[in-house]
């Protein structure tokens, strides 16, 4: 089990009340002195001073905070509750949410896909299987009268005693295939002592579904049972450690999910509920869950953190209409929610993250735009993939496959189409952009004097800054670039120390 830090301010300690697991490191204080440690979640039993609250509202994630609900409120706690999206708990709730509920609020997130790669079909298969490249791998044929395995994956995935893993599937069907995920876990160590057995139908399958190992540490291996004639595509299958209802990745996160089973996750933390509200668009990592999170956090502000986990690492936040429309909706519900302006808004990203930040400003005109090492013409981006840059990115031809099932000369004309008759529609007047760029970038050379050419003469402001090196020789230089222009913006455009 994964460790929880917990902390707890009252008169009566609960660890000498209730058991606690032993992944549990439990701090009762009956007083509150400044230290440097962060909670993963904290239990308020009375009243606080003011000091407490200001040492609280640094110490304690959003989204992690329980306040009894006999606790006499006032206008210091209640900016506590509203900044650190805390919730009342009933003191006969306590033992049980002690038991069932504080194992979700684990300090470190995981997630990752199983590589579409290692798919092989069950060996009385005997229809047609081809890949496109990372985004799919089809199955069409006969899958027989009765459901039986049909598709496997030959890596197998830790699981310890006591974990929960969430599965997500990705996948359509033509015809009347049907199919259902099984999972099976072994013991450690041995192939044949089967621990615990899991089968989900095409209705669960509607929602992620989760494993609760009870039982001791030991891998688990997934395949799909399929019957009918047709085809069945697999785009994923993605694990991640399990928060239940608390929340993915991060605790109070939420996931938006397309009618074609496409994901995003967003994190809103309040921070001190003044502007401005920086939204930062994770970058292209293999690893699932958020980007960014620590730096948003010192920063104090209001901020959302976008991340989105399709293809190898990351889609460049492109899809169809309704998966963009869902990303909108989701940044312009935070800003009614803190009653912002997109003037009291920053956009930011880094390399994949910066086609986030750019092409979603072109929707919410947000007053500042920060990004570095920028990748805008991604037809480009793939043209590279190529000559000049062979095998270093090809997700490149992932990503033009995924919107045009075409790799083509006209398809790379279109991706980059689709970025510049968005931008070029927008008003940028009165619009900042902060920019770093590789002066030799191999993913998008040119992206910074594009920019300026599709900006000329648009009242809009742009600061750049240019460093010598292809696109990821010198990502501490861009990352401390990017961080001062962020503190300056803060501190000459909002007051902000």
């Amino acid at each position: 089990m994964m460790n929880v830090r917990a902390l707890q301010l009252g008169s009566i300690d609960y660890s000498q009340q209730y058991k606690m697991d032993s992944n549990v490191e439990w701090n009762y204080e009956p007083e509150l002195d400044v230290n440097d440690l962060e909670y993963d979640i904290a239990f308020i039993c009375r009243t606080l001073t003011d000091q407490e609250v200001d040492i609280l509202t640094r110490m304690v994630r959003a989204h992690c905070l329980f306040i009894l609900e006999d606790v006499k409120m006032n206008d210091k706690l209640n900016f506590l509750m509203k900044s650190r999206c805390g919730r009342k708990i009933a003191d006969t709730d306590i033992e049980t949410f002690l038991q069932t509920k504080l194992r979700d609020y684990y300090t470190v997130p995981y997630g990752e896909k199983f590589d579409p790669h290692s798919l092989t079909p069950a060996p009385d298969f005997h229809g047609k299987v081809y890949w496109h490249g990372y985004t799919e791998a089809v199955f069409e044929g006969n899958f027989g009268d009765k459901m039986k395995q049909a598709v496997l994956w030959r890596g197998n995935i830790p699981v310890e005693k006591d974990q929960a893993i969430d599965f997500w599937l990705e996948y359509e069907t033509t015809g009347s295939v049907e199919i259902e995920l099984q999972i099976v876990q072994f013991l450690n160590g041995s192939v044949s002592v089967i621990q615990n057995t899991w089968k989900f139908n095409e209705e669960d399958l509607k929602q992620p579904v989760t494993i609760d190992n009870d039982k001791e540490s030991g891998p688990v291996f997934v395949w799909i049972n399929a019957k009918g004639q047709g085809t069945l595509k697999i785009v994923s299958l993605h694990d991640r450690y399990s928060r239940h209802d608390a929340g993915a990745f991060l605790p109070g996160s939420r996931r938006i999910v397309t009618d074609n089973r496409e994901e995003i996750f967003a994190y809103m933390d309040p921070g001190d509920l003044k502007p401005p509200l920086c939204v930062y668009f994770s970058g292209y990592k293999t690893m699932e869950g958020f980007e960014g999170y620590r730096m948003m956090r010192r920063k104090g502000c209001p901020f959302i953190l976008i991340s989105e986990p399709r293809l190898e690492g990351g889609a460049f936040y492109l899809g169809s209409q309704e998966y963009e429309n869902k990303i909108k909706e989701v940044i312009e519900g935070y800003m009614t929610e803190l009653d912002f302006t997109n003037n009291d808004v920053v956009f930011s990203g880094l390399s994949m993250g910066t086609f986030g930040a750019v092409y979603y400003g072109t929707m919410i005109r947000p007053a500042y735009i920060i990004v570095g090492k920028p990748v805008l013409s991604l037809g480009n981006m793939t043209a590279a993939e190529r000559i000049d840059r062979p095998g270093v990115f090809p997700t490149a031809f992932d990503l033009m496959w995924k919107q045009y099932q075409s790799l083509d000369k006209e398809a790379i004309e279109k991706l980059n189409r689709h970025f510049w008759d968005k931008f070029d529609q927008t008003d940028w007047s009165d619009r900042t952009f902060c920019v770093a760029y590789m002066l030799e970038d191999d993913y998008d050379n040119g992206a910074y004097q594009n920019l300026l050419s599709h900006i000329k003469g648009s009242n809009a402001k742009v600061i750049g800054k240019g460093l010598h090196g292809r696109h990821n020789d010198d990502t501490s230089g861009i990352v401390s670039w990017f961080i001062r222009q962020y503190d300056r913006v803060l501190r000459d455009e909002y007051n902000r120390e």
